[in-house]
């Protein structure tokens, strides 16, 4: 489950809890929703930690040289403007 499926159930948790007023027979809906919400928390922090330990910062091996060009006459089409 990656971060987007643990928003989702976040959101669903929520809306479960908070922004419904249903009532079923055998099932407490507040519940299930704050469960949820849990899951999806818990996901997050999970798949948060895992990224972290993925990023391994490997310095460059090619070395950058910066080419400088020097325009020694001005026709007007040597910018790319034209002017």
């Amino acid at each position: 489950m990656g971060l987007g499926g643990c928003i989702i159930l976040i959101a669903a948790g929520a809306i479960l809890t908070f922004a419904t007023d249903w009532e079923m027979k055998g099932v407490n809906l507040d519940l299930v929703g704050i469960i949820l919400m849990i899951v999806g928390l818990i996901g997050v922090t999970t798949f948060s930690s895992i990224a972290r330990r993925r990023r391994v910062m490997v310095p460059p091996t090619t070395t950058v040289v910066e080419d400088e060009r020097h325009h020694h006459t001005r026709d007007g089409y040597s910018d790319g403007y034209g002017v």
